[in-house]
């Protein structure tokens, strides 16, 4: 097999990232809006309804995405009869998602969730049948397409939105934008890929892919659970208001993760398969990687961390108050699950989703241990409840690190876990001072006065506030972390 990738790592993240970043622009505004607009209620509504998408999508996906880019020698005939095993799947789990409504609604004891439920499972179809060309459009590379789709879906769906909030329309404008979402990325999807359906699919093709699949699908399905046990349990032993700022919270910590690591993991599969069979390359690239990934996720957590309330009060103003305190208990997990997020698509290069279905079981568990102790009521201390569920879970993340990369390095490519670990000195001394920092800006603060710079109790002072200490924290940080990158970098040299 020829080593040519065709288009290199960092060329595909830069396209992926202009997408991206746009997006995220975009997002930061609309979110801004529509939480102004709606109450944490009406985000708990359908945080709790997308738990359940979340688990027909899964169970619809069949590893078929990740198949269809890691097996380079399917053909048109094998494309269409699985988009046909796809679209018969997704039509079954649709309809028996609707009947599903009765039983959520009756989980939660609250009739509210039945029209929703029941509108949605229209997205679930979407997203469901939409596998296959997806896969299709990374397996050929088409990340100018996927980016273009990716903000134009986003601009039309968040406008539909808003304006529905505006007219009172509540939880079910954010129903109309992730059905109107999903649909519009579909037939984008479609109309770049052009699969067809067929009288007779071939059933030699789900024998070709069944390996790779199977553990691919078992890892996606697992992963689900432990990234939506938090929302489940939390909506049924806490309520939807408390689910709502939890939700917020969760949903805020994963932009860094999503929009920094989150540029480079989609590419990173369809471009490192090409070395399947030189592990020792995919490692030495990846390293690169993980070194980046780890110094942008120290600056994000400390950011995070040191400046969660300026964040919740300009993004989403003081209705959302409740949820500081747990995104900044949250924010301890955007260093790990940046660099986590990535690891999946090295399993998935290397050609042993067996592996990768192995660190999510234990990554599962992990988590679900986390998770009972956060809704469990247990007072620790004086956490609230779900800043206690924020605590776990995040600690939980840190966790997953240590398990995934273990496995990976020492499973998969046969490396020693405390090697790399010790490849990372230089961010881990970073890491060190930047907690050190954060610990250390509170004593500054008083000494120097920032936060008194700026007072006043209207909303337009309230947000000059935040604008203010956001700034001066910012700066600080910054300062901190450019000087420490420098220093570890030139004692790294001297080594």
């Amino acid at each position: 097999m020829s080593h040519d990738a065709g288009i290199s790592v960092r060329k595909a993240a830069m396209i992926n990232a202009a997408g991206k970043y746009l997006k995220v622009l975009l997002t930061l505004l609309v979110n801004a809006v529509l939480a102004r607009l709606l109450t944490p209620y009406d985000f708990g509504i359908v945080a709790v309804i997308t738990v359940f998408t979340t688990f027909f999508s899964t169970l619809s996906d069949m590893g078929l995405g990740p198949a269809i880019i890691q097996h380079k020698d399917l053909d048109k005939n094998d494309i269409n009869s699985l988009f046909t095993y796809s679209l018969y799947l997704s039509l079954s789990l649709s309809l028996i998602f609707i009947l599903c409504a009765w039983p959520i609604a009756w989980f939660y004891k609250d009739a509210v969730y039945l029209k929703p439920t029941m509108l949605l499972s229209l997205s679930l179809f979407f997203n469901a049948v939409n596998m296959v060309p997806n896969g299709m459009l990374n397996r050929d590379k088409k990340f100018v397409t996927i980016a273009l789709r990716t903000v134009t879906v986003y601009i039309l769906s968040a406008a539909v939105a808003i304006v529905l909030a505006l007219n009172g329309w509540r939880f079910y404008a954010l129903v109309a934008q992730a059905i109107l979402a999903s649909m519009l990325q579909f037939v984008w999807n479609w109309l770049s890929t052009r699969p067809s359906i067929v009288a007779r699919p071939s059933a030699a093709v789900l024998g070709r892919i069944k390996k790779y699949s199977f553990y691919q699908f078992a890892f996606t399905l697992v992963n689900y659970f432990a990234r939506n046990l938090d929302n489940l349990l939390a909506g049924k032993f806490m309520g939807e208001v408390k689910l709502g700022n939890y939700n917020k919270a969760y949903n805020l910590m994963l932009f860094p993760v999503n929009n920094l690591s989150g540029v480079v993991a989609p590419v990173l599969h369809p471009i490192l398969s090409h070395y399947q069979n030189d592990p020792t390359v995919i490692y030495q690239k990846y390293l690169r990687l993980v070194r980046l990934l780890f110094e942008l996720g120290i600056f994000a957590s400390s950011f995070a961390f040191l400046c969660s309330e300026e964040i919740i009060g300009i993004l989403y103003g003081p209705q959302w108050e409740p949820c500081v305190r747990c995104f900044e208990l949250l924010s301890i997990a955007i260093l790990p699950q940046m660099i986590n997020a990535s690891a999946g698509a090295i399993f998935q290069s290397i050609g042993n989703t067996r592996l990768l279905f192995l660190s999510t079981c234990i990554n599962t568990a992990l988590t679900l241990v986390a998770i009972i102790l956060g809704v469990s009521g247990l007072s620790f201390a004086g956490l609230a409840d779900i800043e206690l569920l924020a605590l776990c879970v995040a600690l939980s993340y840190v966790l997953h690190f240590f398990v995934a990369f273990y496995i990976l390095l020492s499973r998969g490519f046969g490396f020693s876990f405390t090697r790399f670990l010790g490849q990372l000195i230089p961010q881990w001394a970073l890491l060190g001072l930047m907690l050190c920092s954060i610990m250390l800006y509170p004593m500054l603060d008083s000494a120097l006065g920032f936060s008194g710079l700026a007072t006043g109790y209207g909303q337009t002072q309230l947000i000059l506030t935040h604008i203010i200490n956001l700034g001066f924290k910012t700066i600080y940080l910054a300062l901190i972390f450019v000087a420490g990158w420098y220093c570890t970098r030139l004692a790294a040299r001297h080594q």
